[in-house]
């Protein structure tokens, strides 16, 4: 049975006196190829990994990509829990020793009074006449004993984290399979047309980025197979460690029961496969759909309904002076009304970073775009108006000036911090709209671009000839530079054909890179591979058509879907707004009156329960905790981070320009 990854064996001969058996010297070479750290915990805790405790995650191993074995794995865990329990229980020893005297006897006398409610007991004169009797020793004894436990506790939850963190890694992994397993037999089903066998078909597959974790078990499959001699042994034993048990497993064993029939019977069984998964991909987005609008309807609820709370709270304190009482924290005593409102404000930014995160894995792989900014500094403000991550990188520096600014003038701190975050957010998402825009028209002219390449290779003329002619004739818009970059770059070709396919797939690489876009990335990956595959270039291209037709349909569908739920997320925030300013202007202020003529009126009202400025200050927190989260789950449904940054940063500078405009902040 496979335990994970090879390790690296070290080169170290045993001698000729050696009498140890293989797997022996094996473990002994790995023990001297590790680090101290490493030694130390391979020693110690080893052999922890083939207890049956850990027979679940070692079959979670084996669909994660871990690239240490799993022995070592669970070693490292075991040391770490070790560590970590050793310096919590130092640390509880030390505080317990240091803390005054008194406290550690009141503690076991509440523990032991509460024991003994448990047991239908009162025990409350003997326990504290006990507990007063606690000697130096018996102090000592307790901290230690609690420091223990403690300690127990700390190593319990850290092998716990180690398993489940492997269990996380191989659901992430099977979801990430699931989404790009269409994608793959689709290019395969091209790939079948040409005269690779299904060893090279699988290794194109492999080296392609676009597919994810399936390259990346395609990949494990060819490494086993290059191990073992046989691609069948590599594709079993894939399908059996994939943690995508009903996807990429079932499909790896019938791929291999149709290659081993013939290349005819492949043909036929991609053909099938991938038609039935991408039907099975369009219920997947028709369910993510569903769960869309759930998710905005729960959003809506979760937002609106801290804000009518603060509100409501603030009214009620008016004749309930308990809600003024104060509370002990950490940090001081805070009124109960304070620690409510305030609650409510970090309850709402965290509702808007998990819709946000789930609103963005909602969204299809093929239509997330992640941009990477250079290395350096200067490429970086280069290219800061085009590439939003150049751009984040280029105007953090104004919003730290923003708020020092605000700050050096006696701003208030949350507003302080609220500009920094505009001046930062606003040009930053700017960016990002007009690099999304820019990507739109180009994958616009792409689809007009392969059209325009397939009606010259369905005349006859070479590749490399179709694309020279539709970038002198053709008008791409956008997409003319990178055209006529790919048509000059495609013939640079020399003599022999090996050069001649490098640097077509070198040229085509590039037009990808420039172009930028995970649709380009896609359709002209899928050139790139069927090309050098030799497959039928008529058929190739007759695929291509639908595939790039196809992506582009499903794109602008999603975009048409999503700006609903931007619409969601400012009527939301709108809503808010209006809400809290209108009381914060009308309501408070009323409240206020009555107050100060209590004493004319009857009305028994305690003057210090209504502070107007301080009310319409907690408000005014309350509502830009909302304009940030609605701000965030409007952009990532729009088109991502980034423009997440421009919603919320706009809906902060409205909320400002009305509390202000109406004398509230």
């Amino acid at each position: 049975m496979e335990s994970g990854p090879a390790e690296p064996v070290g080169s170290q001969s045993t001698g000729p006196t050696d009498r140890s058996t293989p797997a022996e010297r094996q473990r002994a070479d790995t023990e001297r190829s590790l680090g101290p750290f490493d030694r130390a915990a391979y020693a110690l805790f080893a052999s922890r990994a083939d207890s049956r405790r850990h027979e679940r995650d070692r079959r979670s191993y084996r669909g994660t990509t871990v690239a240490i074995s799993f022995d070592r794995y669970i070693a490292r865990v075991y040391a770490l829990s070790l560590i970590l329990a050793v310096l919590v229980a130092g640390g509880v020893v030390g505080l317990g020793m240091l803390l005054p005297g008194g406290t550690i006897e009141s503690t076991v006398t509440a523990a032991l009074e509460r024991l003994g409610r448990v047991g239908g007991r009162d025990l409350s004169g003997s326990v504290a006449a006990d507990a007063i009797a606690l000697s130096e020793r018996q102090r000592t004894a307790v901290v230690g004993v609690a420091g223990v436990l403690i300690a127990a506790a700390v190593h319990l939850a850290v092998v716990y984290a180690g398993g489940r963190y492997l269990r996380w890694l191989a659901a992430a992994r099977r979801v990430n399979i699931g989404r790009t397993l269409p994608s793959a037999v689709r290019y395969l089903n091209v790939l079948a047309s040409g005269s690779d066998g299904r060893r090279a078909m699988l290794r194109r597959v492999a080296d392609t980025d676009a597919y994810g974790e399936t390259a990346v078990a395609v990949r494990k499959a060819l490494n086993t197979a290059a191990m073992t001699g046989n691609i069948d042994e590599g594709l079993r034993r894939v399908a059996r460690d994939t943690p995508a048990q009903d996807s990429l497993a079932p499909f790896l064993l019938k791929f291999r029961e149709h290659a081993d029939q013939g290349s005819d019977s492949l043909r036929e069984y991609l053909s099938m496969e991938s038609r039935m998964l991408r039907h099975q991909q369009d219920r997947d987005r028709r369910r993510a759909e569903g769960f869309l609008e759930l998710l905005a309807e729960l959003f809506v609820v979760l937002l609106v309904l801290p804000a009518l709370l603060v509100i409501v709270l603030t009214v009620m304190s008016i004749i309930s002076p308990g809600l003024s009482a104060p509370v002990s924290t950490p940090f001081g005593p805070v009124t109960l009304r304070a620690l409510v409102v305030y609650g409510s404000a970090g309850f709402i930014l965290a509702v808007g970073l998990a819709t946000a995160a789930l609103v963005s894995r909602l969204r299809p792989p093929d239509q997330h775009v992640v941009y990477r900014r250079p290395a350096s500094a200067l490429p970086t403000l280069r290219t800061a108006t085009t590439n939003p991550a150049s751009a984040a990188a280029a105007f953090a520096p104004v919003g730290i000036a923003g708020f020092v600014a605000s700050v050096s003038l006696g701003v208030d701190t949350v507003v302080a911090l609220l500009v920094g975050y505009v001046g930062f957010s606003v040009p930053v998402g700017l960016v990002a709209v007009r690099r999304a825009r820019l990507d739109d028209a180009k994958d616009h002219e792409l689809k007009d671009f392969v059209h325009a390449v397939s009606g010259h290779v369905n005349l006859g003329r070479p590749f490399s000839a179709a694309v020279d002619h539709v970038a002198r004739d053709v008008d791409l818009g956008p997409l003319n530079g990178d055209v006529a970059d790919l048509a000059l770059n495609l013939q640079l070709t020399t003599a022999t054909e090996r050069t001649d396919t490098d640097l077509r797939t070198a040229a085509l690489d590039r037009f990808v890179d420039r172009v930028g876009t995970p649709m380009a990335e896609q359709t002209v990956g899928l050139v790139i591979g069927a090309l050098d595959a030799g497959s039928d270039t008529a058929v190739v291209f007759e695929t291509l058509q639908g595939e790039v037709g196809r992506l582009y349909h499903e794109k602008r569908a999603l975009r048409s879907g999503m700006l609903v739920y931007v619409a969601v997320g400012w009527t939301t925030a709108l809503l808010v707004i209006g809400i809290s300013a209108a009381t914060s202007a009308n309501v408070f202020a009323g409240f206020e009156r009555l107050s100060t003529m209590s004493e004319l009126s009857g009305v028994a009202v305690d003057p210090g329960a209504v502070d107007l400025a301080r009310d319409q200050y907690r408000v005014y927190v309350t509502t830009q905790a909302t304009m940030l989260a609605s701000g965030w789950f409007a952009g990532v449904a729009s088109r991502g981070q980034y423009e997440a940054l421009l919603h919320s940063g706009c809906l902060v500078a409205v909320c400002h320009v009305v509390f202000t405009g109406m004398g509230l902040v």
